[in-house]
């Protein structure tokens, strides 16, 4: 088989779908690998050391998509990769469908096969292949909520951490998984007060036993959200609701019992956001204030650390990527639930109901 690696064209995205190790495992296992030229250079990865691992670079994402089978990615395909897109060639990368409909409906009229890493499900239930970046992003959360409340980014003026003498902020996290449970993690060593809300009383009281003591796991409902909206000088939005958009838990006129100049990093963005106010930002321009409170709602944020973000990505995808190259989707469908799982999209048919939900759009199962 043929695997393409493009370079990624969205904004400020620095990370790249494939390292030259796994360029090396493919070659190894009879496939041809094409790496787009500069595809690893946001990365610090070189043309040269995916040469070396028997890849070949060539000029242009025209190269990528005309000749591979199979099409790795980070993000999803912007407008001009679409144009690009083959019937029945398979592009295995993150789309986030539910939150477009328009890229939707033009993936669905290339009449090719999506596999997206954010619904892949291993044999325990987890998502393997979004846990790594929602690592990153939880972390990121706090270091980018810590800078932006900072007075000359319009925020209130106030250290997280406090000092001596003066308190420390109040951080307010909107969900307990993987991306509320790193968010919480990294608040908690800057010294700030956090509330930690979930729905899952299983999964609070395990938070509850191996969390510092300056983290409170609270149930979520909507009096919860509420009460402690007005207590946050940082609220970290991160409810995922695997494949389908997020439920808004904030609304616009929640935003009222909030502090003027405080912060909120919407981590749910890339499925529509959490907070009824969000709508998707860049690193080159993060944040814009509605109501007196500062928005951060960038869309791809581990793109921006790239050498540490592609590792943790690569790591995870490429057993999934050797097992596509083997052989066809609905065969490596029906070896590997896991696998079967990610598939959104079966050449050119909609096979993710709740994609299908968000939009109102019809939807074939799909029975490799």
């Amino acid at each position: 088989m043929i695997v393409g690696v493009p370079r990624e064209t969205k904004r400020d995205e620095y990370r790249v779908g494939l390292l030259p190790v796994g360029a090396e495992e493919l070659v190894r296992a009879g496939h041809r690998v094409l790496v787009e030229h500069g595809a690893g250079s946001g990365s610090g990865l070189a043309d040269d050391a995916y040469a070396a691992c028997g890849a070949e670079i060539v000029s242009s994402a025209g190269d990528v998509f005309g000749l591979a089978d199979l099409v790795v990615k980070v993000k999803e395909p912007q407008p001009p990769e679409l144009a690009l897109i083959r019937p029945r060639q398979v592009v295995f990368t993150y789309f986030h469908f539910a939150a477009s409909r328009d890229l939707t409906e033009g993936f669905l009229a290339t009449g090719a096969t999506a596999v997206a890493y954010e619904t892949l499900r291993d044999d325990q239930g987890r998502l393997p292949l979004l846990i790594p970046m929602s690592e990153v992003a939880g972390r990121m959360s706090i270091q980018e909520g810590a800078k932006y409340l900072e007075k000359p980014q319009m925020g209130r003026g106030i250290l997280l951490g406090g000092v001596p003498g003066v308190a420390p902020a109040n951080v307010l996290v909107l969900g307990a998984g993987t991306v509320g449970a790193n968010a919480a993690k990294v608040a908690a060593g800057f010294g700030a007060n956090i509330a930690l809300l979930d729905t899952s009383l299983e999964r609070l009281r395990y938070l509850d036993d191996v969390t510092p003591p300056n983290i409170d796991c609270l149930y979520s409902d909507r009096h919860a959200i509420r009460e402690r909206l007005g207590w946050a000088d940082l609220v970290i939005g991160s409810v995922l609701i695997p494949g389908a958009r997020a439920p808004h838990l904030v609304s616009r006129e929640d935003l009222s019992l909030m502090k003027p100049g405080a912060v909120i990093i919407d981590v749910a963005i890339d499925q529509g956001g959490c907070i009824a106010t969000s709508r998707p930002t860049t690193h080159a321009d993060p944040t814009y204030i509605v109501d007196d409170i500062v928005h951060y709602c960038v869309t791809n944020m581990p793109g921006a650390v790239g050498r540490t973000s592609t590792h943790a990505l690569c790591n995870a995808t490429l057993p999934f990527v050797l097992r596509l190259a083997a052989a066809s989707v609905a065969t490596a469908a029906r070896a590997s639930r896991p696998i079967w799982s990610a598939v959104n999209v079966f050449e050119g048919r909609l096979v993710q109901p709740a994609v299908a939900a968000a939009f109102g759009l019809p939807c074939e199962p799909f029975e490799p």
